[in-house]
């Protein structure tokens, strides 16, 4: 693994974890989309608006293990750049004791307050009985949906993101199985869907199990002494990656009560055709930043500065060029966006169709500034990254979302997105010329 990582060809060696890192990763966000695909044309866009509003329950978990995955793994890759095996074995296992701690909390805290959350998440009593239904059986399955998402992680870090994206497709294609089959066979509404996702991830999750078969295998357990020192660690590198999954469950709630008051139930409908999309998007960008991760913190590790700068232009051309597609497919797309989604003619689909003109300007920054935010992660410059993610997500985007429909319509909503991500960009190009501290070195 080490000599392929050290001479390997740059752009061959991006490629061979850009390539399953994207299929994985995509494959991943499948499963929500899935999902509100067949409970739209299943029960219907009530129980649709209902399973968007509990998708923040994904974002959470998933927040949860990339802040431990990505932090461990960063952590891991180093540890192997500088030949310390047996450090990098401590390392996975005490972020599984982590994961197995603070999901097993959350899970415990959801079901006893499931009601509040789903009013906090933005139901309404036309739909709570959906939000509360397809939140329960996510919270059943919610520990092995964190460890999949871990173990894909630190397989792709031990080199081997073939299988990480295997495990995923076996998850994301049981789901379509599964949910036809629950839903419009067995008629068990947006649970089935639920029940599709649980089921699928528990099947993915002992498809990634393989690797431990393998003779190439570094993950291995190590239970030495708990170190409360490491888990801080872990827990710190990992924070960029958490707050930007766990911002998007704050900006989807956030959407959501905005498009209620300003838009009402159209806004909202509108909003989580867009959002299930999104979902995937997003993860396709993260998918960039995975695969960045693990070179670079290998390099960094292994003091091979000079090829740094190399792979970090290749993922922001990369990212540059999939924000500019995705631009364009959604404007010559949207027609066949509803479709998809079963959308007929009427205000939900002119108000979707607006948004997706307005929205989708956001991916041509998005992809530029969380690749430079993985990037600081992946060396250890945790405060730089996290405050572009925070940025991006929080600071310019609150004010803006809240703002906005009072200076217009509620149309203007839309805008929240590109013009925080757009005003960050503009603000990192800027200060990569104006200060040191951003330059791009060792």
């Amino acid at each position: 693994m080490a000599l392929k990582l050290q001479n390997s060809p740059p752009k061959k060696l991006f490629l061979s974890y850009l390539i399953p890192s994207l299929f994985g990763m995509i494959l991943m966000a499948s499963n929500i989309l899935i999902d509100g695909i067949f409970v739209s044309h299943g029960v219907g866009e009530d129980a649709l608006a209902g399973v968007n509003i509990a998708t923040p329950i994904f974002s959470i978990l998933l927040a949860v293990s990339l802040w431990i995955g990505m932090g461990g793994a960063t952590l891991y890759s180093i540890a192997l750049g500088e030949n310390k095996i047996k450090q990098a074995q401590k390392i996975f296992t005490q972020s599984v004791i982590l994961t197995v701690s603070i999901v097993g909390i959350l899970i415990i805290i959801g079901f006893w307050k499931l009601k509040e959350i789903a009013y906090l998440f933005g139901a309404s009593a036309t739909t709570y009985p959906h939000v509360r239904d397809y939140l329960f059986v996510i919270l059943a399955f919610g520990l092995v949906y964190v460890l999949e998402n871990i173990l894909s992680i630190y397989i792709r870090n031990d080199g081997n993101p073939k299988l990480a994206m295997v495990g995923l497709a076996v998850s994301a294609i049981l789901n379509v199985i599964l949910n036809y089959i629950f839903i419009f066979i067995m008629n068990w509404g947006v649970s089935g869907a639920a029940y599709a996702t649980g089921i699928a991830t528990v099947v993915g999750l002992l498809v990634l199990m393989l690797h431990f078969l393998q003779k190439s295998n570094h993950l291995k357990w190590n239970f030495s002494k708990v170190s409360f020192k490491q888990m801080g660690e872990i827990l710190k590198i990992g924070l960029p990656s958490y707050v930007v999954e766990m911002s998007f469950a704050l900006i989807v709630v956030a959407y959501n009560i905005t498009f209620l008051r300003f838009a009402g139930d159209v806004g909202v409908t509108a909003f989580a055709v867009i959002n299930y999309l999104h979902a995937v998007f997003l993860m396709i960008f993260i998918a960039v930043g995975s695969a960045l991760q693990p070179i670079v913190s290998f390099h960094y590790g292994a003091q091979l500065y000079d090829r740094l700068k190399v792979f970090l232009r290749l993922a922001i051309i990369t990212a540059t060029i999939i924000g500019v597609g995705l631009l364009i497919v959604g404007y010559f797309s949207k027609s066949l966006i509803l479709l998809l989604f079963g959308v007929e003619a009427g205000p939900v689909a002119d108000f979707t169709k607006t948004g997706i003109n307005y929205y989708f300007i956001g991916y041509v920054f998005l992809g530029f500034n969380l690749v430079i935010a993985e990037y600081f992660q992946a060396i250890k410059k945790i405060r730089l990254s996290t405050i572009i993610v925070l940025c991006r997500s929080i600071i310019i985007f609150m004010p803006l979302l809240f703002l906005l429909p009072y200076f217009g319509s509620a149309t203007w909503i839309w805008l929240a997105f590109p013009i925080a991500e757009g005003l960050t960009t503009l603000g990192l190009v800027v200060l990569f010329f104006k200060s040191d501290k951003l330059k791009i070195h060792e």
